[in-house]
């Protein structure tokens, strides 16, 4: 049994509803483009579509069946001959219907509904240009990665200058042995503190720089680790 219709139908009765949307369908395919109320371009839309899918099989009894809707058998003929061919790539979708102001007097919603003629692009070709833009994106990744990195070195090279040799000290080798034997207290460049020889934390410490004596570590502004006194007893020690 078929579903039954929501809402009011078009017309009097179903067979005059049926007349309006084979003289509106009718007139669509004549002129591409219509417009009509916005309930009657929607109950329009399935039949139109449904004709245009027998237009695309092209053969003799798919033409009967659109002319017991179409008398008309110009519109027939347009309908296979120049539509159909126009839609061959098309999956579906041969409608469009766009909401424009209301009617005047009675303010009815109205709409145009239209023919969609325009040729499909391919999947192929969409897919290719898809495909280009994500190497392209990447290309493009790539090229920028080398120049981040070629960027690390300068900044560490400008920011290597900012530490400099306190006044009076010596930097320290790379194994933070001191490079003169007279320059035995250490000093840390990080924690700001000094140790002199034979302190408590003195072997354990890592020196970046060395001092002659306390006095000179203090002047370039490192103070000693655990208090002065602290230092003091172990130096006299």
């Amino acid at each position: 049994m078929p579903t039954p219709t929501k809402g009011p139908r078009l017309g009097g009765g179903p067979a005059h509803e049926r007349l309006i949307l084979a003289n509106l369908a009718q007139s669509l395919f004549e002129h591409d483009s219509i417009t009509t109320t916005e309930a009657k371009a929607k109950r329009l839309r399935p039949l139109a579509e449904r004709l245009v899918t027998f237009a695309k099989r092209g053969d003799l009894h798919a033409r009967r069946r659109v002319m017991t809707v179409i008398r008309d058998k110009g519109v027939v003929h347009r309908l296979f001959v120049e539509i159909a061919p126009d839609m061959a790539d098309r999956p579906g979708g041969y409608t469009r219907i766009t909401k424009i102001a209301a009617r005047k007097g009675d303010n009815a919603p109205m709409a145009v509904i239209e023919l969609v003629r325009e040729p499909v692009a391919k999947k192929a070709v969409v897919k290719e240009a898809a495909a280009a833009t994500k190497r392209a994106a990447k290309d493009a990744e790539k090229a920028q990665a080398p120049a981040k990195v070629a960027e690390i070195p300068a900044d560490d090279a400008a920011e290597a200058p900012t530490k400099e040799l306190p006044a009076g000290a010596l930097a320290a080798n790379e194994d933070g042995s001191s490079p003169d034997a007279d320059y035995t207290v250490k000093g840390n460049g990080d924690s700001g503190k000094y140790h002199v020889e034979g302190s408590q934390w003195y072997d354990a410490t890592v020196a970046e720089f060395w001092f002659k004596t306390a006095e000179d570590a203090e002047a370039a502004g490192f103070e000693p680790a655990g208090g002065a006194a602290k230092q003091q007893v172990e130096d006299e020690a």
